[in-house]
């Protein structure tokens, strides 16, 4: 590991059509860990084939929250300074990783989507109502501070100080789904932690929404609301 380098962890679940071209695009600029999330199909096989890419297997499908957390704990056991949050299916660009790495020194740089290529309307009503909501909600323990005004709190593209990994390896999360991602900035907000927000490019796939995620990300928007964890 070259000092400073720093390292992308990427959920995968069924990703044999994307996730060879997302790892041949990502390895210029970090190392790589590839969280295998139970997949069925040839993820796995492709993922190993790349000698210099680290992989961890679950056996059976755990989501995002595990896999995520998995991922930062080899980072912070290995002592990698930053750690970088990445879709494996295309969504978000390995070659906007630079960004991140230039970004001023803080615990948490959120990607926030700029430019969101064939995005339905209702996803990005979905977003924009997200982003409303969790502001709201991740300031209610945090009075003593002005309002927040992040622009997208649901975007997976990110990258975490060794610092802010640190602390969400310390917490209990109640996420199931892709409420981790709003849960994880909460930690990190609640406790104080520098963040701030760069503008990436979306490219609208395959969608992984459904009712079960909606209903997770509002059973967190309430649990956030109401409970003042740190």
């Amino acid at each position: 590991m070259m000092q400073n380098r720093p390292i992308v962890v990427i959920p995968a679940y069924n990703e044999e059509k994307t996730i060879k071209q997302v790892i041949e695009r990502t390895l210029p600029y970090a190392d790589i860990v590839v969280v295998n999330d139970g997949s069925r199909d040839r993820t796995r096989q492709i993922v190993e084939s790349f000698k210099e890419v680290m992989i961890i297997n679950h056996q059976k499908n755990t989501h995002i929250p595990q896999s995520v957390l998995d991922g930062m704990k080899l980072a912070y056991d290995r002592g990698y300074d930053y750690v970088i949050t990445m879709d494996s299916g295309l969504s978000h660009k390995p070659e906007e990783i630079p960004n991140f790495l230039k970004a001023p020194d803080c615990d948490l740089v959120l990607g926030y989507r700029k430019k969101k290529g064939d995005t339905p309307l209702y996803r990005k009503l979905l977003s924009m109502t997200a982003a409303i909501l969790f502001n709201i909600a991740i300031w209610r323990f945090n009075l003593r501070h002005f309002p927040p005004h992040y622009r997208d709190v649901t975007s997976g593209f990110r990258r975490y100080s060794r610092k802010a990994v640190g602390l969400l390896l310390g917490r209990r999360f109640k996420a199931k789904s892709f409420d981790f991602i709003t849960e994880s900035l909460m930690f990190v907000y609640r406790n104080d932690l520098t963040i701030m927000e760069i503008p990436i490019t979306y490219d609208f796939s395959n969608s992984s929404l459904n009712g079960r995620v909606v209903r997770d990300s509002f059973r967190m928007f309430l649990d956030i609301l109401l409970h003042g964890r740190k």
